[in-house]
């Protein structure tokens, strides 16, 4: 009796053991399991958030539209508008202020400027287009048709050349260069696309595009300069004066007008 009393306690002992052991085993498979989603989980978060910081990056070079698209298939299709409101910005005398201001500094101050355009043109729905040297160029209508944006562009030029008073203001007071800017608008069809393989930049072609370039050229430091065909488009909308035809580069003759915010009489 007591040998087989024995016998069942090491019996038990060692079944006990096993579980114990079975039991531990399941547990640190349990535990690792848990530790390898966790790690999974973290670089999957990690993935994701690169991918949309590319995303954003993607999307503050072109339209959204257009990213899709090059995702896709590698290209974009290039698009007809046929009717878009161009405006250019150029700063007067930029070369010359250039000579006499440290790079650092006129950098600084032309990314002041622009970085005020941003928020301008995006509050009125208008794409950017590009900046070249110290010009400023966007668009109204595209890459989203719409009706408005003769009137958009129109009212972003004008807070453009609001904000840039106040700057010219702020430069007087630290003893800082002033910066005076022309802007032009005209409205015309144009073609919007992405051209080539590296680096790719949306932008846009055609007369309408050369038009707007001369009604900056055109301009006067401080005023907004428009084409008949934009003037027709908001008339009635802002105070406009009648500067007569104005001889454009390459154009010849084309009427032209300064345009203000004020109410219509």
């Amino acid at each position: 009796a007591l040998q087989k009393a024995k016998i069942l306690r090491n019996s038990l002992i060692g079944g006990a053991t096993g579980l114990l052991l079975f039991l531990f085993l399941l547990w640190n498979r349990y535990r690792m399991k848990v530790r390898t989603n966790q790690e999974l989980e973290a670089k999957n978060k990690i993935i994701e958030a690169e991918k949309a910081r590319s995303e954003a990056l993607l999307l503050n070079i072109l339209p959204r539209q257009t990213a899709e698209e090059l995702k896709a298939t590698g290209k974009a299709a290039a698009r007809k508008y046929d009717s878009v409101t161009v405006l250019f910005t150029d700063f007067v005398a930029f070369t010359q202020i250039a000579e006499q201001t440290q790079p650092e500094e006129l950098v600084a101050e032309l990314d002041e400027c622009f970085r005020a355009f941003d928020d301008i043109i995006s509050r009125f729905n208008i794409e950017k287009i590009k900046t070249i040297g110290d010009a400023y160029m966007c668009a109204g209508g595209l890459p989203e048709k719409n009706d408005t944006h003769p009137e958009d562009v129109v009212r972003a030029a004008l807070e453009m050349r609001d904000f840039m008073t106040h700057f010219a203001e702020k430069q007087r007071a630290n003893g800082r260069p002033e910066f005076k800017i022309r802007l032009g608008i005209h409205t015309g069809p144009v073609v919007a696309g992405v051209v080539g393989s590296k680096k790719f930049v949306y932008d846009i072609w055609g007369d309408a595009v050369n038009l707007a370039a001369r009604m900056e050229q055109s301009g006067v430091p401080g005023k907004v300069n428009i084409s008949r065909h934009t003037f027709e488009l908001v008339r009635g909308k802002f105070r406009t004066e009648y500067r007569g035809k104005i001889e454009a580069k390459n154009k010849g003759p084309v009427e032209m007008y300064f345009i203000e915010n004020q109410p219509v009489d």
